[in-house]
């Protein structure tokens, strides 16, 4: 089964070496992977995807937990969640096309970032299923030249929050 695990990470040289290292060296696969800062710049919140039985995922989460940089960390899968992801699309668009993506792309919700028919860029933001549901359903004549995707965000819905328990 796929797991979001949401982890507040501290700041600092090598910690993210350490938790894939965790995983490489146990034969766990991470599937996405995303990093960036929290409101506190002594912490990062890291956000992984990854898979497995019931029984896999509860080592996992037991060995992250053990790592020294590891501040808090939820398995958001576990609990409500809100679950988003950023995909960038680049596309080959014919003229006649144009009318219908366009209209695809407005009913999605998704942003045009550059409007030329040799390179049309599209920013989209939604579930996993709901950019796989877009990309499936790109009209004839739009060639999909790439994609960027940023895996999987995740935020628990309501008043809880992963927090940062630092001695200091």
């Amino acid at each position: 089964m796929r797991h979001v695990i949401s982890i507040l990470l501290q700041n600092e040289s090598g910690a993210l070496s350490r938790v894939a290292a965790m995983f490489a060296n146990r034969g766990f696969n991470i599937e996405s992977l995303s990093v960036a800062p929290t409101e506190d710049e002594t912490v990062s919140r890291l956000t992984l995807v990854t898979s497995g039985p019931d029984g896999v995922i509860a080592q996992i989460n037991k060995q992250l937990a053990k790592l020294i940089d590891v501040v808090a960390m939820a398995d958001m899968t576990a609990g409500d969640h809100i679950e988003r992801e950023l995909g960038l699309l680049k596309l080959h668009v014919t003229a006649a096309a144009m009318p219908e993506l366009r209209q695809r792309a407005d009913n999605f919700g998704a942003r045009i970032l550059d409007d030329h028919p040799e390179h049309f860029t599209l920013e989209l933001t939604g579930s996993e299923q709901q950019l796989d549901g877009f990309i499936a359903a790109l009209p004839k004549g739009a060639e999909l030249l790439a994609v960027v995707r940023s895996g999987p965000l995740a935020i628990s819905r309501g008043p809880q929050q992963l927090a940062a328990r630092l001695a200091g």
